[in-house]
């Protein structure tokens, strides 16, 4: 998730990109770089880590004059934070910054690599400006050699590409990543968001998939599979945080609607058609390796417990959690054969990067699923997994949940693929289950709508249960966290099994129970716990694919074809359900209180 901007007109340019950049850095920071062309003089900059590290280096750069200039702020998909993999990528005469991932990046790196062509970064944007470039030495027509390059990407994009070749015109084109185009007299705008052009530009138009075409000054052409097309701009919004809200009221329920998108991000190129990669592993990782034990601590550590299941079951290898804030001072055994994961969305949490150190000091290889890359704790891994899930500005985190249990999902098939513990029948089936799990993301207006008009059910009584078996324990301790972050609730996630062993002396009708009741797995068990909780007047909150006689309140999933699935898709249920009902008693949804979004303390 990355930032864009550009602009075309007789301003300042450089400092039109920086502000720019500034609005958008929320979308990235791992590095940032800007290019302007004025006349016949190209000039660029990279640099690694925060914008004010570009500011520093460009500034004794100033532009003058008509010119037309990109920028870019950068969360890494492929290739480490360098200057190199920084954006804009340069070819022989020509710039272009991308946001998403070309999921043929590979097919086309290795045609343009035996067409000679030497790359210079790891990323897959490289290969854009290397094939406009061939392109263009076969069709003069610069335009025409734009829209080969464009028909030959696979994936999700926003690009924006200039050339010496025609150094007035800016071209662009939006499949998947978001992008827009600003307009004030002459001068034109482009942007990730509307925020870095609020202020700047007066009209707006919002370009939809596969649109795509050239800007000169005063003069925009838009077009798509059909060929040229006519745009209607409109008036630009004035309000800056509402703009970086994308339309929604808070950033937890922007986060919550990206999570069909950015789990597909996650997965792209490394859930094959019969396989999963990862090409930021070496499998001498895994040599010697009996057990797993994974540290980490709350959201992250509720990922971690669903992956227990996991391992174990599909991978056939030994793993065990720990709460990283408890593990530090137990004393704990720790054998060179046991692989040791954390998992962190900031990758600064500080008692996850205390255990870390702990397990190094043993001599125990390190894995590390995060969100950051050059965190601390990437940093200190002998691996990292980038979850992809950019930059989550809700404190209550959502698709990091997501986006982390996705990637252990796809280890564990990655493990048992490499230590031929898994059948390529079972493969296969994980893997056709993971490729439906987006869809199982996606929210839908009614069912936003429902679990509006049932939340205000749920605002008082004396507490909640989430009760699950199996996975769905881990993500009942989720549900109920979610809900307490932000609704400053009584909420507990408890093992529906174990309920009459204790809780159960709390059942009364202002006991909330939210029951997650998957047809794939335990049904007719957990169907029994949850009638002994009704029998005893509890207040009942199915969550089910089939219909549920006893609950007073009945959300009806739809998949029900693989528990992983039913489990993503349960697991956006809860966040909405926390989310409406913290709406609904006036908390501060994105920043609630007490909390902090990284901690870096213990």
């Amino acid at each position: 998730m990355c930032g864009i901007v550009g602009y075309l007109g007789n301003e300042e340019k450089k400092e039109i990109l920086l502000d720019g950049l500034q609005e958008l850095e929320y979308r990235g920071y791992d590095s940032a770089g800007i290019a302007v062309i004025e006349g016949d003089k190209l000039n660029q900059f990279k640099a690694i880590g925060k914008l004010e590290n570009l500011r520093e280096k460009t500034k004794n750069y100033h532009t003058e004059g008509f010119g037309i200039s990109i920028g870019h702020t950068r969360w890494a998909t492929h290739g480490k934070p360098t200057e190199l993999n920084a954006h804009p990528h340069l070819g022989a005469y020509s710039y272009v910054v991308h946001n998403g991932i070309i999921e043929n990046y590979q097919e086309l790196k290795v045609e343009l690599q035996n067409d000679g062509v030497n790359f210079l970064s790891q990323t897959d944007t490289e290969t854009i400006v290397h094939l406009f470039e061939k392109n263009h030495k076969t069709n003069t027509n610069v335009f025409s050699a734009f829209e080969e390059t464009i028909q030959r990407l696979d994936g999700a994009y926003a690009t924006l590409l200039i050339t010496e070749a025609d150094p007035d015109t800016i071209y662009f084109a939006k499949n998947g990543s978001p992008m827009l185009i600003g307009f004030n007299g002459d001068d034109v705008y482009f942007a990730s968001s509307d925020t870095p052009i609020i202020g700047k530009a007066t009209e707006v138009y919002y370009l939809e998939d596969g649109e795509y075409g050239y800007a000169k000054q005063g003069e925009v052409k838009l077009f798509d599979a059909n060929g040229k097309k006519s745009f209607t701009k409109q008036a630009l919004t004035t309000d800056k945080v509402s703009a970086q809200k994308d339309g929604y009221r808070f950033f937890m329920e922007k986060e919550i609607y990206e999570q069909s998108r950015v789990m597909t991000d996650t997965m792209i190129g490394r859930v094959l058609d019969e396989s999963i990669a990862f090409d930021e592993i070496d499998t001498a990782l895994f040599d010697s390796i009996k057990a797993i034990k994974i540290c980490a601590c709350g959201t992250s550590y509720h990922s971690a417990l669903t992956s227990a299941y996991l391992f174990e079951r599909i991978a056939k290898v030994r793993c065990d959690i720990e709460i990283a804030s408890e593990f530090r001072y137990k004393e704990p055994l720790l054998t060179k054969d046991t692989l040791f994961i954390t998992i962190s969305q900031s990758g600064e949490t500080a008692d996850t990067l205390e255990a870390l150190k702990m397990a190094k000091r043993a001599g125990l290889k390190s894995l590390s699923i995060c969100n950051v890359d050059n965190s601390s704790i990437v940093r200190e891994s002998d691996a990292a997994i980038l979850t992809r899930a950019g930059i989550e500005k809700g404190v209550a985190s959502t698709k990091a949940f997501a986006t982390q249990t996705m990637v252990l999902w796809m280890l564990t098939l990655y493990m048992g693929q490499e230590r031929n513990t898994i059948s390529k029948e079972v493969l296969k089936t994980e893997i056709d289950a993971m490729l439906h799990a987006p869809k199982a993301l996606i929210v839908t207006d009614e069912l936003h709508a429902k679990l509006h008009r049932l939340s205000k059910r749920y605002l008082h009584g004396h507490g909640f249960f989430f009760i699950g078996r199996d996975i769905f324990f881990p993500l009942a301790l989720e549900g109920a966290l979610k809900l307490k972050e932000i609704s400053y609730l009584h909420a507990e996630g408890y093992p529906a099994g174990e309920m009459k062993h204790g809780p159960i002396a709390l059942a009364d009708s202002e006991l909330f129970t939210i029951a997650l009741m998957p047809k794939t797995m335990h049904y007719d068990k957990i169907k029994s716990n949850v009638e002994e909780l009704s029998a005893r007047d509890a207040t009942i909150l199915a969550i089910s694919p089939e219909p549920f006689e006893l609950a007073d309140d009945f959300v009806q999933t739809q998949y029900s074809s693989h528990p992983m699935v039913e489990f993503f898709e349960m697991m956006v249920v809860t966040q909405l359900l926390a989310l409406e009902i913290s709406v609904r008693l006036g908390n501060d949804v994105d920043m609630p209180r007490n909390l902090a979004k990284s901690v870096t303390v213990e």
